[in-house]
């Protein structure tokens, strides 16, 4: 029964587990769009976080709709009851983890869609093109012209986005770690609770 709540509480540490990108997430989403410019680059306006916090009668994390700018869900961790010095250490690691992704993204987005906009408006005025035609429509550049954006991008920000990953890999090995402690810890603590109930029936 011990090992059985051990692994239990394990696996419910383990789901929570940030899993890293295999590219950059939001890149990768923005260069599998259609390669037109119909919309417009996000505008330079940083959206208030909500500050939306779960009752205290709550057991679970609270996840949140995506962010329109880092286009990740905000997560709301739970606070357990009587949390352990190295619990609200696990749980601030993964909270910072959170903010910081937050903010790597919501920087990088905006960047991104700037030199969007701005290498489609240039490649327009080269042709002798305004960026809407007559009718107010917006002009849209080819997939092989804008394939020449993505990959001046990519190469651009290669080492950025190979440190974000060094980071990322770094932060979430802490953070496993930190899970396996507290798992280790519930497991022990699970069975002195049980052979001190014992003893005293």
């Amino acid at each position: 029964m011990a090992a059985g709540a051990a692994a239990a509480t394990w696996r419910s540490f383990f789901f929570f587990l940030p899993r890293p990108p295999l590219l950059p997430p939001r890149l990768s989403a923005a260069c599998s769009r259609r390669s037109s410019s119909g919309a417009a680059a996000p505008k330079d306006k940083t959206p208030k976080r909500s500050t939306f916090r779960p009752a205290a009668s709550s057991t679970h994390d609270w996840i949140g709709p995506p962010n329109p700018l880092s286009n990740l869900r905000p997560i709301v961790f739970h606070v357990p009851e009587n949390e352990s010095e190295l619990e609200k250490r696990l749980r601030h690691l993964r909270q910072e983890t959170e903010d910081w992704n937050h903010e790597f993204w919501t920087k990088q987005n905006l960047t991104f869609g700037k030199e969007k906009e701005a290498f489609i408006i240039s490649q327009l005025q080269a042709k002798g093109l305004t960026l809407r035609d007559e009718d107010g429509r917006r002009r849209a550049l080819n997939s092989e012209e804008m394939a020449k954006f993505y990959k001046s991008f990519l190469d651009k920000n290669r080492t950025r986005h190979a440190n974000y990953n060094k980071e990322w890999y770094r932060r979430n090995f802490t953070i496993t770690l930190l899970m396996a402690r507290v798992a280790l810890n519930s497991m022990w603590r699970t069975i002195t609770e049980r052979s001190s109930s014992k003893k005293n029936t």
